[in-house]
């Protein structure tokens, strides 16, 4: 068995940790679910803050969240996860949502949290 037959038969068992997260977008809110992890959910107008957590964890295990913080709920999302991408282009068209804290963020490769948005500022 060649190396690319190897890698073909254990497609499944190579899978990147973020494809284990589901996240479902709708009108009313995010839901983000893990097979190892408890149900995340937070409706759209409940979102009071919103970082981007970067971690030092990569890669093997996900280092990049989108963090959509309410006061009494939220959900995390790893970068990478199917949805993030439909999530992130939601909020980032959030008036004044902080794009000089992205850039930062997607240049970090510490333990740190980037704030991005706050309904203060509205």
């Amino acid at each position: 068995m060649g190396l690319f037959d190897f890698l073909k038969k254990n497609k499944d068992r190579m899978k990147d940790p973020e494809d284990y997260f589901q996240v479902t977008i709708n009108d009313e809110g995010v839901i983000v679910e893990h097979p190892k992890r408890e149900k995340e959910q937070v409706k759209w107008a409940d979102i009071d803050n919103i970082k981007i957590i970067t971690t030092d964890q990569g890669p093997f295990q996900p280092d990049v969240w989108l963090a959509l913080l309410g006061k009494d709920s939220g959900c995390l999302i790893p970068q990478g996860a199917k949805g993030h991408e439909e999530v992130y282009n939601v909020v980032s068209k959030y008036d004044r949502f902080d794009f000089e804290n992205v850039i930062k963020a997607m240049s970090s490769t510490d333990n740190q949290e980037f704030l991005v948005w706050t309904r203060e500022c509205l």
